[in-house]
C-alpha cells in the first residue's frame, strides 16, 4: 500500500498556477485606498497584516513556479507574473517591519545592500532580489515595455500607485495604459507649468529615461513618451500641442520616499 501511495503522489502532477493571481488579487481589493481622485493609492497595511496566511500563502505559489513552467506561458502571463511578483515582495518586505518604519529606504541591509538588492524570497528557482525582477522585466529583447515602471510600486508616496487589482494576462495592455495615465494625471508628481513652459515630470523619467528611449512601444525619448500622454498632463489644448510637439522644457521633481501607508 506504502509503495502504491507513493506511485500515485508520483503520477500526480503539480497544480498549474493561478493566472488569475486570485488571492492576489482579494488582498489588493480589500487592503488597499484609492486617493486623489484615483490617481493614487495607500495600503492598509495593518489590514495586511491580519491577512498575512493568505499573502504567505500567494507568495509561495509564486516561488513554487519552475523556470520550465514559467517559459510555456504567453509574453503576457509572464509579464504580470513578475509585476505581481514584486508588489508583492515589496508589501512582504514592509510588513517585516511595519509599523516601526517611515521609509522602504530603512529596510537596506547597508550601503552596499541596498532594500532592493537584498535576497529574501525564492522566484523561479532562485533566491531573488527586488531587483533581480525588475532586470528581468527590463530585459533587452523580452518584454521591451516601459511601462512596467508605471506598474511595479516601491511603497512609497512618490511611486506609482499600486493598483487595487492583480494584473493578469487578458487585460495587461489596457491596465499598463491606465496606470500610465493614472501617474501623469497626478499633479503632484507630474505636472505643467504655463508660467515658465517647463514641464515637471518625476525622477522615474531621469533614473530610466534609457527605456523611454529604446524604440520598444514606438518611443525614441521621454519627452516622445510624455507627448503621447499630453492629455494626461496639462488641461490647456495650447500647453498640450507644446508637450505632443516636445517643445517643453523638462524638470524632474524631487522624489517623495514616504511610505505609502494608510493613515491610521
Amino acid at each position: 500500500m506504502t509503495l502504491w501511495l507513493a506511485l500515485a503522489a508520483v503520477a500526480v502532477p503539480a497544480a498549474a498556477f493561478d493566472q488569475t493571481h486570485h488571492a492576489w488579487n482579494a488582498l489588493l481589493s480589500q487592503h488597499v485606498v484609492l486617493v486623489e481622485g484615483g490617481n493614487a493609492s495607500r495600503v492598509d497595511y495593518t489590514g495586511m497584516l491580519s491577512e498575512k496566511p493568505a499573502l504567505d500563502a500567494y507568495m509561495a505559489a509564486l516561488s513554487a513556479v519552475a523556470p520550465t513552467e514559467f517559459a510555456t506561458w504567453s509574453k503576457a502571463e509572464q509579464e504580470a507574473f513578475l509585476i505581481n511578483a514584486y508588489n508583492a515582495f515589496t508589501v512582504e518586505l514592509i510588513l517585516t517591519r511595519y509599523p516601526h518604519l517611515q521609509s522602504i529606504k530603512e529596510l537596506g541591509g547597508s550601503w552596499l545592500t541596498t532594500t532592493w538588492k537584498r535576497d529574501f524570497f525564492v522566484l523561479l528557482g532562485r533566491q531573488s532580489s527586488l531587483d533581480d525582477v525588475e532586470a528581468q522585466l527590463r530585459a533587452p529583447g523580452v518584454y521591451d515595455d516601459p511601462r512596467i515602471h508605471f506598474a511595479i510600486n516601491c511603497a512609497s508616496i512618490g511611486c506609482p500607485m499600486l493598483r487595487n487589482e492583480a494584473y493578469v494576462a487578458g487585460s495587461l495592455q489596457e491596465q499598463l495604459e491606465d496606470a500610465v495615465r493614472r501617474f501623469l494625471s497626478d499633479q503632484s508628481r507630474n505636472r505643467y507649468d504655463p508660467r515658465s513652459g517647463t514641464l515637471e515630470v518625476s525622477k522615474i523619467f531621469d533614473w530610466y529615461a534609457g527605456d523611454f528611449a529604446s524604440g520598444n512601444q514606438g518611443f525614441h525619448s521621454v519627452e516622445q513618451f510624455l507627448g503621447r500622454h499630453a492629455d494626461s498632463l496639462a488641461s490647456d489644448p495650447r500647453a498640450r500641442d507644446r508637450i505632443r510637439a516636445g517643445g517643453v522644457k523638462l524638470t524632474f521633481l524631487p522624489y517623495d520616499w514616504s511610505l505609502n501607508a494608510k493613515s491610521r
